[in-house]
């Protein structure tokens, strides 16, 4: 579809195929029968800042969690690899080992789905931030950072011991400690706030503070969620900056956020999920340019037409006539006419069950066929749906009417020879299968109900988004919201 938009091969993506950090692949997690992430496998580039995007609702924190060990994933594999390249063949082994890590000189490979969530922090070195502020905030801004370091800490006191008797091992530690957190303290702008509650620093400040705790325990891979949150335009500059900074002490950063305009700056690689689903992957200049993203961003119940050449081109392709056969001459007809049977040859036929069985089968009314046929149709899975070049008598439904169909959406079902309320009521699995395929919305349609609407609406019931659709409050195809029929057409 996006034939224009495709991915460049060019040496910028070169590093989070050639030399990716973390890996998920295949990455599903359900809870009940809910599916919130759906097979997604995307790749962090090793010392990229690479930005997981995506509308509300879409499994953005869900992934997190799953990388960092709060959930256990139903299914797929999350790897995080010390040292260069792809490991391609450590992996494997450890993944048939059944063991949670492979660690030498050289290179360390770590299956974070097999590994508890301290673990995920100590060994395989992944730090993260949260949505909400987790500081401790009747410490001070120093002994948040100090707490971040109690790994090592402890192992220096000999598990307390060397603290309270203050061995000369222990007062060594304790200052790379302070040392390391007056570095970040000052690379935040926080130093002279060192000695303040954390309680009592401004919401800016305290993002910065999160992510200074989360870099005071050395990770390789730094996870934010949504640090520019909250944050006024000064402040979300300065975030900018202090990541940039990030990635070059060669930590790599994978981050959640809404703010457009810090992701399009900073990030080397882009993520786009929606409803679990990875809809786009490449750099910032591909993925703002993709019509999926952009329908994703817009929005189901207030979609407009997008003027995206690409989706025109497929909508003309479709909506090409199909040339009529020639006729064929008169003789060959009469050619092919069959010569009458004779009296035996009926008699025979008569008392032959068998070819009156055959004769029953090749008579049974087959599934009628779409009179449209794109190119490259067979190119997505299911069956395309029968599709008809006009509407019936009395015009077309209103599909926008149905949560999830736009009105650009709309325009393509059409050019598909969908018009009708009762079309869609009709589809069955490999249907929606085919057409959530072809408009780039996989398990969509299911999620969004089309079927149960349209068989509702086909009935002449309403729902609650097609009486939206007809107060006005929702953009419609029609010039008019009131409705003289179930089609909820023109007054």
């Amino acid at each position: 579809m996006n034939a224009a938009l495709k991915q460049p091969s060019a040496s910028i993506n070169d590093r989070w195929d050639a030399d990716p950090i973390l890996t998920v692949e295949h990455l599903t997690m359900r809870f009940g029968g809910l599916v919130a992430i759906d097979d997604l496998s995307f790749k962090v580039g090793r010392g990229d800042i690479t930005a997981l995007i995506g509308p509300n609702g879409a499994g953005k924190t869900t992934v997190f969690n799953c990388v960092t060990g709060f959930y256990k994933p139903t299914e797929g594999r999350i790897v995080m690899r010390h040292g260069l390249g792809g490991q391609q063949e450590a992996v494997d082994t450890v993944t048939a080992s059944g063991r949670r890590w492979h660690i030498s000189d050289d290179h360390s490979v770590f299956l974070l789905e097999r590994m508890p969530d301290f673990e995920i922090s100590k060994k395989a070195r992944v730090a993260r931030t949260f949505q909400n502020i987790r500081l401790f905030g009747g410490m001070t801004v120093l002994e948040n950072l100090l707490v971040a370091q109690h790994n090592p800490l402890m192992i220096a006191s000999g598990m307390t011991i060397g603290g309270v008797l203050g061995l000369p091992s222990y007062r060594k530690a304790e200052q790379e400690a302070i040392d390391k957190a007056v570095y970040w303290l000052e690379h935040t702008h926080l130093i002279d706030r060192a000695d303040d509650a954390a309680g009592d620093l401004p919401y800016g400040a305290q993002r910065r503070l999160e992510i200074a705790r989360a870099m005071c325990t050395g990770p390789h891979l730094l996870c934010l969620d949504e640090p520019a949150a909250g944050l006024n335009p000064r402040e979300s500059t300065e975030l900018n900056e202090l990541l940039q900074f990030i990635r070059e002490t060669g930590t790599s950063v994978l981050l959640i956020e809404h703010d457009m305009g810090v992701v399009m700056e900073i990030s080397d690689h882009i993520v786009v999920l929606d409803y679990g689903v990875k809809i786009s992957d490449g750099g910032a200049d591909f993925v703002k340019r993709d019509p999926r993203v952009i329908a994703a961003y817009l929005g189901v119940d207030d979609e407009e037409e997008i003027d995206v050449p690409e989706i025109k081109a497929d909508v003309e392709e479709i909506e090409k006539p199909a040339r009529k056969p020639r006729k064929a001459p008169a003789r060959a007809k009469a050619a092919a006419k069959p010569a009458a049977k004779s009296a035996p040859a009926r008699s025979a036929a008569k008392s032959t069950p068998a070819k009156k069985t055959a004769a029953k089968k090749a008579t049974a009314p087959k599934k009628p066929a779409s009179e449209i046929k794109i190119k490259d149709a067979d190119k997505h899975p299911g069956a395309q749906p029968a599709g008809t070049r006009k509407p019936a008598a009395g015009g077309a439904d209103n599909l926008t009417r149905i949560s999830g169909i736009g009105p650009a959406n709309e325009k393509k079902l059409n050019a598909l020879g969908i018009w009708h309320f009762s079309q869609i009521a009709a589809w069955k699995k490999a249907e929606v299968e085919w057409v959530g395929s072809y408009l780039s919305f996989a398990g969509r349609i299911e999620r969004e109900e089309w079927v149960k609407q349209a068989k509702a609406l086909a009935s002449g019931k309403q729902t609650e988004f097609s009486r939206r659709v007809d107060g006005g409050k929702v953009p419609s195809s029609r010039t008019s919201s009131r409705r003289t029929s179930g089609k909820g057409g023109k007054a």
